[in-house]
């Protein structure tokens, strides 16, 4: 239990760098103002260049001094991943966030052909951990944490069926990726330990935070009605992004946060201070791990360096 943590208890990370993957909202903005207000040189990976450079402004705005530059990442396109990473300016890397992600959206297809859930928010965060994976190495003590779900519950992945090509439920879907995402850093911590590395491979949760996730797939349909109802939920029931954020900052900055480990808000995964949250057991198989590992390689064409 970590009551009472807050943003004011991130410690410095000056002389830090940080990539946070969807930066120009929500939690990710957050997380990446946080971090640049502590001192580190905040890279904000965002799809939209418009929104990515919107996003740089406003950070810079409200943190004088603020390190931080918009650099174009489509995780729906691995082309666009190969390119970040082969273009990534800097010799190492501290911190990274793999935040992005899209919910119970309409069936869709990558640019490469994978189910749009599956692929951005599971295949889209391997590729670019692969791929980077020299900078946090060069870092030494380097972190990774995945931005996972508590809604991760509603179902264990199919290894059968990866790219749901046999039945398409969207939220079974979205459960199912952010399973993949807790079974990404379960075995990549794994890993880490086998080869004796002291980078620290974590995972997180935001609860129930106002971000423009949840209106994303009602608003690609032109539902406005249902938006309107989810805009309510949100302003009634949810925690600011502010809040929802604090989980995936903690484990980016605190010290102690042990591999594999899951944080998420202390009041029932809802909202509250950062805690150790549950997580179901299939995330934790190692079997299941190694099988998912194997087929993201095979997909993504991206191996781990000695791992």
């Amino acid at each position: 239990m970590t009551q009472g943590w807050s943003a004011q208890d991130i410690p410095d990370q000056s002389g830090r760098t940080a990539v946070v993957t969807g930066a120009n909202s929500g939690i990710g903005l957050v997380t990446a103002r946080e971090l640049a207000r502590r001192g580190a040189r905040v890279v904000l990976a965002c799809r939209s260049e418009a929104r990515g450079k919107e996003a740089e402004d406003r950070i810079r705005k409200e943190v004088p001094g603020a390190q931080a530059e918009f650099r174009p990442l489509d995780l729906a396109d691995l082309a666009s991943v190969r390119e970040f990473a082969a273009k990534f300016p800097y010799e190492r890397l501290d911190l990274l966030i793999n935040n992005a992600g899209v919910m119970a959206l309409p069936y869709g297809k990558t640019a490469d052909g994978f189910e749009t859930q599956f692929g951005v928010n599971h295949l889209g965060h391997f590729a670019l951990t692969g791929l980077l994976l020299p900078r946090l190495r060069a870092a030494g003590a380097a972190r990774v944490v995945s931005v996972s779900s508590g809604m991760h519950a509603l179902a264990n992945i199919d290894i059968g069926d990866l790219n749901s090509e046999h039945r398409y439920r969207r939220w079974i879907v979205y459960g199912r990726s952010k399973s993949a995402n807790l079974l990404f850093i379960h075995e990549l911590a794994r890993r880490l330990r086998a080869a004796g590395s002291d980078i620290v491979a974590a995972a997180a949760h935001p609860g129930y935070a106002a971000t423009n996730l949840q209106t994303q797939a009602v608003r690609m349909e032109g539902r406005r009605a249902a938006e309107r109802i989810v805009e309510l939920g949100n302003r009634v029931m949810a925690q600011p992004a502010e809040a929802g954020a604090l989980p995936t900052l903690y484990a980016a900055t605190a010290p102690g946060v042990r591999p594999d480990s899951f944080t998420g808000p202390s009041l029932m995964m809802w909202r509250g201070a950062p805690a150790r949250s549950w997580r179901a057991r299939w995330t934790l198989n190692d079997v299941a791990g190694e099988r998912l590992w194997a087929a993201s390689e095979q997909l993504t064409g991206v191996t781990y360096e000695a791992l």
